[in-house]
């Protein structure tokens, strides 16, 4: 099939010639504000369902229709409530639509089996002029192959159906980006079933304008579909485009990472192969050099994330990257409708980055553990001693110090200082008196761990004891860093000037290695010559590791 592209701007037939392909039943690539759909005569069963098949799109997949006005609704729609006409009054032309119960004269190929239709009336003066030269409401879909990001530009278009449509219309770029919000008017309270370029609050803004009565009777509070956060079970009918299958992907799996935006940056820092791609805000685009980046907007610009998301989705077709990483907006405003749209293309595959990852990392003297923690924080990680922190609090927390006297009388010196002497004369001679300190410091301290943990991305918990004081339980995973003991003796004879006697003492009074085998979830080897050498390695596996947690 030869697709012709129409140049509205500069062929005055344009419009005459693009509305008679949808009169005799032919396929129209036609733009809109929100993206570029492809069109055929809503009405017209044979032209509809060479939309799914141009498409590849699912049959139970309903589509919208396209009309020029208002006074066209009650022609497709039943029982059209007075609010729909408040609706379009507001916000048609423009990137809502609405689900209405439909007339016979819809066909139930266009609504995908439905007894409703969604209905819009788009924001783009050359498809109003075309849908009014045809005559005939417009069924159009976004104007991609199923499942993979919408086209906001002819080129787009014309990537994905040159010769499987008869026509495609020039509109230029679109200036929303991102589809319509669809709004159910059949249910109370009406449901919001995508969210799109006319973002939530303003319909809620317009419903507190609205007489009592009609709030209450009308719209009342919009409730927000399950599919929005999503994705609807195998079984289940979609009531409107999107909210069943996965949409908008391109060929490499996406992970979208919510949160903070300096935090996301940071987690996604941590996850990168060689071979991923980043989407990401404007300001954390300089931490990922050497990796292809598509650059959403800046972090505050969520207008701007709505017209560049599917540019971005698309941007690494064509490309080696084998998968990519999205930083994602919040929900305020247009970033429900980009989050919605990244987190579809990325099948839900989320990772939290406001929720702290805490990695537990333990392992006898000598073996790396700085090393190790040292990668981590080349990573974007945060390291906390345990044992540090555990002295600060005995100098600050009155609960502590209380329980701690409670148990074992007055072992805090005039100044507020601990009489370790005193404290440790009383425990190391009496299993019973240490098992009852490690019970009081393991019960102030995890608390406290976990308050420091917080409005960090990546924490790494170094902790001799990590398993034997039940530390472990605070994290993700916990890590060994183990070492011949060889090695061991050599390295902490250089690093504190002791004896070979001495340093072979001190390994003999910690944990075997088998201790760590059987408890940690991982194991860092450290047979490196160098800690320069031993910090990239564990620079290598921590990445791995973090891939594996976060079940990439």
């Amino acid at each position: 099939m030869n697709t012709i592209v129409f140049h509205p701007e500069s062929d005055p037939n344009a419009v005459r010639d693009a509305a008679a392909i949808l009169r005799r039943g032919g396929l129209l690539g036609i733009p809109t504000e929100t993206v570029y759909g492809l069109g055929a005569d809503a009405l017209n069963e044979d032209a509809v369902s060479r939309i799914f098949l141009a498409k590849g799109r699912p049959q139970d997949n309903p589509l919208i229709i396209h009309v020029p006005d208002a006074s066209w609704l009650e022609r497709y729609c039943r029982d059209v409530p007075p609010a729909a006409y408040q609706l379009a009054e507001r916000f048609w032309p423009g990137p809502l639509t609405m689900i209405l119960p439909r007339r016979d004269i819809v066909p139930l190929q266009t609504t995908g089996g439905l007894e409703t239709v969604g209905v819009r009336c788009p924001n783009h003066p050359v498809t109003l002029a075309i849908i009014e030269a045809a005559g005939v409401p417009i069924a159009a879909p976004s104007g991609n192959t199923s499942g993979r990001p919408s086209p906001t530009t002819a080129a787009h278009m014309i990537e994905d159906m040159d010769g499987r449509i008869d026509g495609i219309v020039d509109g230029g770029p679109c200036t929303v980006g991102v589809e319509s919000t669809i709004i159910d008017l059949t249910v109370t309270p009406p449901r919001l079933l995508r969210p799109g370029g006319l973002p939530l609050e303003d319909l809620e803004r317009l419903i507190g304008r609205l007489p009592l009565e009609s709030l209450r009777q009308v719209l009342g509070e919009v409730a927000v579909d399950k599919a929005v956060t999503g994705l609807l079970a195998a079984g289940e009918r979609p009531r409107a485009p999107g909210m069943k299958y996965r949409h908008y992907a391109p060929h490499a799996p996406v992970t979208v990472v919510t949160g903070e935006p300096e935090r996301s940056a940071r987690r996604i820092q941590g996850l990168l192969s060689d071979t991923a791609g980043v989407i990401c805000f404007d300001e954390y685009a300089p931490l990922f050099p050497g990796h292809i980046i598509h650059k959403l907007g800046p972090a505050a610009d969520k207008s701007a994330q709505a017209r560049h998301v599917f540019d971005a989705l698309r941007t690494f077709d064509g490309t080696d990257v084998t998968e990519i990483f999205a930083q994602c907006p919040d929900d305020g405003g247009l970033g429900l409708a980009v989050a919605n749209r990244l987190k579809k293309a990325a099948g839900f595959h989320l990772i939290d980055a406001d929720r702290p990852l805490i990695v537990g990392l333990t392992g006898g003297t000598g073996a790396g553990k700085t090393s190790a923690l040292a990668a981590l924080e080349d990573l974007g990680g945060t390291v906390l001693d345990c044992d540090a922190v555990y002295h600060q609090m005995l100098r600050t927390d009155p609960a502590l110090r209380e329980a701690i006297t409670a148990a074992f009388g007055p072992v805090f010196c005039p100044d507020g200082s601990l009489d370790r002497q005193k404290l440790g004369t009383l425990v190391f001679s009496d299993h019973a008196a240490l098992d009852r300190l490690n019970a009081i410091v393991y019960e102030y301290l995890p608390p406290e761990l976990l308050r420091r943990a917080q409005g960090h991305t990546l924490v790494g918990l170094d902790a001799i004891s990590l398993m034997e004081s039940g530390l472990g339980r605070l994290c993700a995973c916990t890590v060994a860093v183990l070492a011949p003991a060889e090695d061991r003796v050599r390295r902490i004879m250089a690093r504190d000037g002791i004896s070979e006697d001495y340093a072979r003492l001190r390994i003999s009074a910690q944990q075997p290695d088998a201790f760590y085998r059987e408890r940690c979830s991982h194991i860092l080897e450290n047979n490196c010559a160098t800690p320069a050498q031993f910090r990239e390695q564990a620079r290598i596996f921590f990445r791995s590791m973090l891939r594996e947690i976060e079940h990439l």
